[in-house]
């Protein structure tokens, strides 16, 4: 029996997390902690929120009273952290809220932990989740390992990195039991429509331009999300205590090439000419500090626990297309605001 605390589990990748162990282990408790911001979406967990293994609480994570209740409320003996403010244009824009989400936020959740377990660790962890984009930016050659030198660009990618400096820390002065992986871009259903697949594909849909930044040469390791989280199962279950380890897709893009994709797919999907949505490509100014490549070796996870991603990137976007197109109601009601609406009508009322 285990007390999981998921935090950030209405997300993206926290939903797909929160499905996965609650589905695989009837035997853990998984508490769901989300605080509901834009980016949390109940509606991502409707066919699981009746189970009896499964328990949601809305909660900020820098609220320090309050995550100290649900420690003991609850009697979590396990954290997956992975609560954090994501998007790199937003921390462009308000620098200060990703600083208070990402590296307060996983603060008050260490000293909470810290706090309950009181010095006794048996069987206990703390499990952050982070981001390849703490390593800076690669040339035409190389790859992140999980010794590579921190080299934040970005607002958001500084935070994530002054909170995995935190987590380490603790596990260094405190002796708290700690993992940390750091992914590359996920990609699959249910991802919130301002990051760049469900964007484009909405946008491909209705017609809408298709915003590129620079000349679009910007690469990255595209990673699907039902991969991620069971690369998360497996460290959370066999990873070595103080171990840090990448995950990755082995799925490197241009951006230009990974629209032309998926323009061709949702085309050809929607029963479209091919090319037909070509003309919606728009070249816009670059982004500040825009990082030229990601990409990450995950051999270490691979060697040492025996993960590796389930499918090639061709046949993940083809189910992410599919999904989307098949589940417009759920695009509507994201891009609608509609969906905030379904916290208050299932818990408040």
């Amino acid at each position: 029996m285990k007390n999981i605390l998921v935090t950030g589990g209405a997300g993206f990748i926290g939903s797909h997390l929160v499905r996965l162990l609650v589905t695989t282990y009837p035997e853990y408790h998984i508490v769901n902690m989300d605080v509901l911001t834009y980016a949390g979406n109940l509606e991502n967990l409707k066919d699981i929120e009746d189970k009896a293994n499964y328990t949601f609480v809305k909660c900020d994570i820098c609220d320090v009273k309050k995550v100290a209740k649900i420690f003991e409320e609850y009697t979590i003996d396990s954290v997956i952290h992975l609560a954090a403010e994501s998007h790199v244009d937003r921390s462009i824009e308000d620098p200060f809220s990703f600083a208070q989400t990402n590296v307060m936020g996983t603060l008050t959740l260490l000293q909470s932990a810290k706090a309950y377990w009181n010095g006794n660790f048996s069987n206990k962890l703390f499990y952050h989740v982070s981001t390849d984009e703490v390593y800076g930016s690669l040339g035409e050659e190389g790859f992140f390992t999980e010794e590579t030198a921190y080299d934040p660009h970005s607002p958001y990618s500084a935070s994530k990195a002054s909170s995995d400096h935190f987590v380490r820390a603790y596990a260094d002065t405190y002796g708290l039991p700690i993992v940390i992986s750091n992914c590359s871009n996920n990609y699959g259903s249910y991802q919130f429509p301002e990051k760049l697949i469900p964007l484009f594909i909405n946008n491909i849909v209705n017609n809408k331009p298709l915003p590129i930044y620079g000349k679009g040469e910007n690469v990255r390791d595209w990673l699907f999300v039902n991969d991620h989280v069971r690369a998360i199962d497996v460290i959370f279950h066999k990873g070595k205590i103080g171990d840090t380890y990448n995950i990755g897709g082995f799925n490197e893009w241009k951006n230009i090439d990974l629209i032309k994709v998926l323009i061709k797919t949702v085309d050809r999907l929607l029963g479209r000419k091919e090319g037909a949505s070509d003309a919606l490509i728009t070249y816009v100014t670059d982004r500040a500090g825009h990082d030229v490549r990601y990409a990450i070796d995950s051999s270490k996870l691979k060697n040492e626990l025996g993960w590796q991603p389930s499918l090639q990137f061709e046949e993940g976007i083809e189910k992410t297309v599919a999904w989307y197109l098949e589940n417009q109601e759920w695009m509507e009601n994201v891009t609608s605001g509609d969906y905030q609406n379904y916290y208050t009508n299932m818990y408040q009322t």
